[in-house]
């Protein structure tokens, strides 16, 4: 299975979370969802919006992909840990479903929990199609890491503490759910190679990729940091 969509298998962790509610999948901007905490990803669409995205692109420092040499999941922790200092975390409910919960409208949870999420309706980014999920046929939604992890490993991420590690594969701001077979296509690529098929989503998947390269100081490859001005029209 490709990088960016590993260890999404569904989680039977149960639990009475604090953190966020089931979402109305109302997208939000990038723009104004700094932290990654409200649902979606809408579309940048006004002259102004897409000025200020490429503002925000231009911040994002550049250099050479290094070798996968050393990188292994398991060097970002165990998937959808609870415990990574991120939002939602320590909450009692595994990443996983805090971003199903989040994206999700019409959510519906395992009898006796409030955590895993076993239905929903997706409004997918990605594709701009809406999915009707059930937990039985799970693989078609996956949780995107937008920086996956061997792409962070190989900028950087190797030198970094397990910590931080453990904190950017799990740092709402870097997931999204999205259409399994899409995020399959994906694989750990960045955006000079790689961009949603809904074209009117690409400048918000651009800022959002931009915000995580910014928050871990990670930088992005220069073909990488072109294709994401291009999309938000620089």
């Amino acid at each position: 299975m490709p990088e960016g969509s590993l260890d999404n298998s569904p989680s039977d962790h149960a639990g009475s979370p604090t953190g966020p509610a089931a979402a109305a999948g109302r997208a939000v901007s990038p723009l104004d969802n700094p932290d990654g905490t409200k649902p979606g990803l809408a579309v940048v669409s006004s002259d102004a919006d897409r000025a200020k995205a490429r503002d925000l692109i231009e911040k994002v420092t550049v250099k050479g992909r290094g070798p996968k040499t050393g990188y292994d999941r398991d060097e970002f922790g165990e998937a959808w840990l609870d415990t990574a200092d991120v939002p939602f975390s320590r909450n009692g409910c595994d990443t996983r479903n805090d971003l199903l919960k989040r994206d999700g409208d019409e959510v519906k949870f395992r009898s006796g929990s409030n955590c895993v999420v076993v239905e929903m309706t997706l409004a997918d980014p990605y594709t701009g199609k809406e999915i009707d999920w059930a937990k039985a046929d799970a693989a078609e939604v996956q949780i995107d890491h937008v920086m996956a992890l061997s792409y962070d490993w190989q900028m950087g991420a190797s030198r970094w503490s397990k910590d931080k590690r453990k904190a950017i594969a799990n740092d709402p701001l870097n997931l999204l759910p999205v259409d399994g077979p899409t995020n399959s296509s994906k694989g750990d690529s960045g955006p000079a190679a790689w961009v949603p098929p809904n074209k009117q989503i690409r400048c918000a998947y651009a800022v959002r990729f931009a915000q995580v390269s910014l928050k871990y100081e990670l930088p992005v490859t220069k073909a990488d940091k072109a294709a994401m001005l291009k999309q938000c029209g620089g």
